[in-house]
């Protein structure tokens, strides 16, 4: 029994080390893309950037790696990659607009 039991922790314990999930990364805006990305080009980009946001939300949905998380490291590498997931989205989401606002709003005036 002693050796079945030291088994099992031994499992529990590799699979809690891969439980962290993976989360979508968006890069920031490079300046090659500022120079070269047009208004059509900006609006598929930004379309894209709210797609990773919200993968990034279903990837934080409730599931067997969140358990997996919780036990291994009270779920905080799940919380902190989500974290970092987010900001980085959130950052290119921002400078998509931002760059959007002074590329595109000339062609409206």
């Amino acid at each position: 029994m002693g050796k079945q039991r030291f088994l099992i922790v031994l499992l529990a314990l590799v699979l809690t080390g891969c439980a962290t999930k993976q989360y979508p990364q968006a890069a920031a805006v490079t300046p090659e893309e500022s120079a070269t990305l047009n208004c059509s080009a900006l609006d598929q980009e930004l379309v894209k950037a709210h797609s990773v946001q919200s993968d990034i939300e279903q990837t934080g949905q409730f599931d067997a790696l969140t358990v997996l998380g919780f036990v291994g490291d009270f779920g905080l590498g799940n919380g902190i990659a989500k974290y970092n997931a987010s900001q980085k989205a959130e950052r290119r989401l921002t400078q998509l607009q931002s760059l959007k606002a002074a590329k595109c709003s000339q062609r409206l005036s």
